[in-house]
């Protein structure tokens, strides 16, 4: 019961360490560049999966409460919005994060470390994916939506007709570079750290 409590605790605790990496955002225009990631992957290895999850729940639910913790602000608007599915995407990929931690880390050895980097890019699918479908079916239907997305896709050099691909370009693949190699990297060497630390004080995380 006390070690639940601790970690519904620390689920908080991590739920405004996301809020905090929100807030850390290049803003490019309707998707912007942020430091979410960090948080949504962070919470996975420290939590595990259910704990992980439950994190990111209690963002999302902040965010309803109209909490300015998400990049565009707080409230319904946001969680109904063509950026939302990042959002609920956010939860899937700390649970599978945490799954991942749990199969890979054992020891914490260069090898270890380097596999659990690589594994973020399973455990982010579901962020990428709901938000890349939701902003779709905004985009769609919306002119300036998909304006920017071709504006967003030309300037990193794609030149492409198809909407579908011209959105997957400006909900995806401009952010992969950036997430994997600062966001999910940092978490990764922000968690071997804790797990150092907590070791050597005879903590072992579950």
């Amino acid at each position: 019961m006390v070690d639940d409590i601790k970690k519904v605790v620390l689920a908080i605790a991590m739920a405004l360490v996301t809020a905090v990496s929100a807030q850390l955002n290049f803003k490019i225009g309707p998707v912007p560049y942020t430091m979410q990631n960090f948080g949504v992957m962070l919470s996975g290895f420290l939590l595990g999966p259910l704990y992980g999850a439950l994190a990111l729940l209690i963002y999302t639910a902040l965010i309803a409460l109209a909490l300015p913790f998400a990049a565009g602000g707080g409230g319904l608007g946001v969680l109904l919005g063509p950026t939302a599915g990042f959002i609920y995407g956010f939860t899937i990929s700390a649970l599978l994060a945490g799954v991942m931690r749990k199969i890979i880390w054992k020891r914490g050895d260069r090898r270890e470390v380097v596999a659990l980097w690589l594994s973020t890019l399973i455990s982010v699918i579901p962020t990428y994916l709901l938000g890349f479908v939701i902003f779709y079916n905004f985009a769609i239907g919306n002119a300036k939506l998909l304006a920017w997305a071709e504006s967003a896709a030309e300037t990193f050099g794609f030149n492409f007709t198809d909407p579908l691909l011209v959105i997957l370009i400006a909900t995806v693949l401009i952010f992969l570079p950036q997430d994997f190699f600062v966001d999910h990297l940092l978490a990764v060497l922000v968690f071997r750290y804790v797990h150092r630390m907590l070791r050597e004080r005879g903590v072992e995380i579950d």
